[in-house]
């Protein structure tokens, strides 16, 4: 009896222990960075204008993304159809523009009204709820325990937003404008399924990171963030947030993303939609000291409960083999 050579009975036996490190180390960088952003957007916006620094971190990361490709998969790397084109545009605004420029804005402002960074990840939490219930109002049927999950999940969104009477109660208008914010990222994922999106999603972040971009930049000065932008009164700290947003948050962790998907069950990814925040949680309150309240503690236990139900009850018809958004979460 032959047996195989030496040398490939090992590199399979590389490949059986290497392949579920792998995916523990993307997963853990998803969970680690992706849960760091909130905390990083808080310290930019210290002293960076809240839109213009949201603008500038898409800008630059999409660009050196677009010159990755370009250089990686030569001239027609980011060709695609004037539809795609469109759909990248309209869902990079509803993501980038409409989710995260209202998140940055939440946590914008003096103290008491600046949203603390980790309720705000909790509260973007709700966003796989949301796209529930945009699923079921277009005529799909998730199963039952998912909705017990979304029904969980809002009920700790009530809990965490309800007013508390004391001096360490969740700003409510902060809150509120990160839950039209998780609306606004839900819609966009939510279209990124049904609509002509490019098939590469490296090639559809950079189009959604654009067209974020010059909407974030176009609101910002409106309301005149550039005229009272003076890059010298800019403290060091948050320019070094904001080149982590761009490097850690809209890139290294994408591309950990990105390869998951490929690489992992589907179900296993998504546990990072309620890692995330207990990350952010953590972070905050370890590094820049935010109040973790017992209203904080019951409300984001409850969200994060509900989001686990959802996410450990729904199962894909097939396996995904990319993101259709590209830029999943940023």
């Amino acid at each position: 009896m032959s047996s195989s050579p030496p040398s490939a009975a090992a590199a399979s036996g590389r490949r059986a222990v290497t392949a579920p490190t792998l995916v523990w180390t993307a997963l853990i960088v998803v969970y680690v960075l992706w849960g760091s952003t909130y905390l990083a957007i808080r310290i930019t916006v210290e002293t960076l204008p809240s839109l213009l620094s949201a603008a500038l971190r898409f800008a630059v990361a999409g660009l050196v993304l677009a010159v990755v490709l370009r250089l990686r998969r030569g001239p027609g790397a980011l060709r695609v159809r004037r539809r795609q084109l469109g759909s990248a545009a309209l869902v990079g605004v509803l993501l980038l523009a409409g989710g995260n420029g209202l998140v940055v804005l939440a946590e914008s402002g003096p103290p008491g009204e600046a949203l603390p960074s980790g309720v705000a990840a909790l509260l973007v939490a709700t966003v796989p709820l949301l796209v529930v219930l945009l699923r079921s109002a277009t005529g799909d049927r998730p199963p039952l325990w998912t909705f017990a999950g979304v029904t969980v999940g809002f009920v700790g969104l009530v809990l965490l937003v309800l007013p508390a009477g004391t001096a360490d109660a969740v700003p409510l208008v902060g809150a509120l404008t990160v839950v039209v914010g998780a609306a606004a990222w839900s819609v966009g994922s939510f279209l990124s399924g049904r609509i002509e999106m490019p098939a590469d999603p490296f090639v559809a972040t950079v189009y959604e990171m654009v067209a974020g971009a010059l909407a974030l930049a176009v609101v910002a000065a409106a309301r005149g963030e550039l005229s009272d932008f003076h890059p010298t009164a800019v403290s060091t700290r948050s320019w070094l947030a904001l080149g982590y947003l761009m490097v850690a948050g809209s890139l290294v962790a994408f591309t950990a993303y990105v390869w998951l998907l490929q690489n992992a069950r589907i179900s296993l990814v998504s546990t990072y939609a309620y890692v995330n925040p207990a990350v952010a949680v953590a972070l905050g309150a370890l590094l820049v000291a935010e109040p973790i309240t017992p209203q904080v503690l019951l409300g984001g236990a409850v969200i994060v409960a509900g989001v686990a139900l959802v996410v450990t009850t729904e199962r894909p018809r097939r396996k995904a083999a990319g993101p259709r958004s590209g830029a999943a979460r940023t």
